[in-house]
């Protein structure tokens, strides 16, 4: 019996992405709600209770209001929102990091941040082996393609060819920090600067680290440890031996679920760049959300992505 599956927010653009990865799936019974319908509470309120899972493609305030109105019901809910990423109940949907098993058992389940994604597949495994100090004030730079902010950003910059860079988040802040900070177990949130570039795809987040002045061990085992982790992984690479004279984010790339880990190292071994590309539609959003869900299924992680 296919399994009853409801996208609350499909008309968005994470919720269009999740759609294109389920076609040809018949694994899944796809609840749709017409245009008059999808606002409608008591429309989504019938779906969220007749689905076996649902997936939240909604704003943090709209997500809350999902999972009032599917109390009562046996639903199991994966959230794509910022609403659930550091509440208690929820288990935080990035399966490498926080074990596949937790998520096979769940049934709150809130999709990781597409900039937290990259910064803990770099950070969590060596802060779990102890190879960096908690306390230590760590930076993180990235830069993401506009579809990241929604459709009033992706308007914005497919109206404005004269946009060329935006830096924000210059208040600090961002809700992205709570969930790199608990994640990675730091003792402090770490200095953000986020940015948007001219692409709709694509994410790039990288980590400066001052070896020299962080504990020797890390100097030599941050790479190696960061391959093993991840060996024979289907979906993050990591990358410590060909050093790439650089990494490019291009404006027509085609959607991707996997990740990649890069592991920069200065000739006298006392500086280091961590960084990682994604799609942030893609392992960044929708991608996790099918990864999670084949997961929460009991099939394959891999299935309907797009690697």
């Amino acid at each position: 019996m296919a399994i009853r599956l409801f996208i609350d927010g499909a008309a968005g653009t994470t919720g269009l992405e999740i759609r294109e990865r389920l076609q040809g799936r018949d694994e899944f019974d796809l609840i749709v709600l017409d245009d008059a319908q999808r606002k409608d509470e008591s429309a989504r309120r019938d779906a969220l209770h007749a689905a076996d899972i649902a997936i939240l493609c909604l704003p943090d305030e709209a997500a809350k209001e999902a999972v009032k109105l599917a109390e009562g019901s046996g639903t199991r809910i994966i959230d794509a929102s910022s609403a659930h990423r550091v509440a208690e109940g929820w288990t935080y949907g990035f399966p490498e990091i926080i074990g596949h098993g937790k998520i096979a058992n769940a049934r709150f389940v809130s999709n990781p941040g597409c900039y937290p994604t990259g910064f803990l597949a770099l950070m969590a495994p060596l802060m779990e082996r102890q190879l960096l100090p908690a306390d230590w004030p760590y930076t993180v730079n990235a830069v993401s393609g506009y579809s990241g902010g929604g459709n009033a950003l992706i308007e914005r910059f497919e109206s404005d060819p004269d946009i060329a860079f935006r830096a924000y988040g210059l208040q600090l802040g961002h809700k992205h920090l709570a969930e790199m900070q608990k994640y990675a177990g730091l003792a402090h949130p770490p200095v953000f600067s986020p940015s948007v570039i001219p692409a709709h795809r694509g994410m790039l987040v990288d980590i400066p680290l001052p070896l020299h002045a962080l504990i020797s061990k890390g100097r030599n085992d941050v790479g190696a440890e960061l391959m093993m982790y991840y060996e024979d992984n289907p979906i993050i690479s990591v990358s410590i031996a060909d050093y790439p004279a650089e990494i490019l984010l291009k404006r027509d790339a085609a959607p991707w679920d996997g990740m990649e880990l890069f592991i920069e190292r200065s000739k006298d071994g006392s500086q280091a760049r961590l960084l990682a590309r994604l799609d942030n539609l893609g392992k960044g959003a929708s991608g996790a959300a099918i990864q999670n869900l084949n997961i929460m299924c009991g099939l394959p992680e891999t299935t309907g992505l797009r690697l």
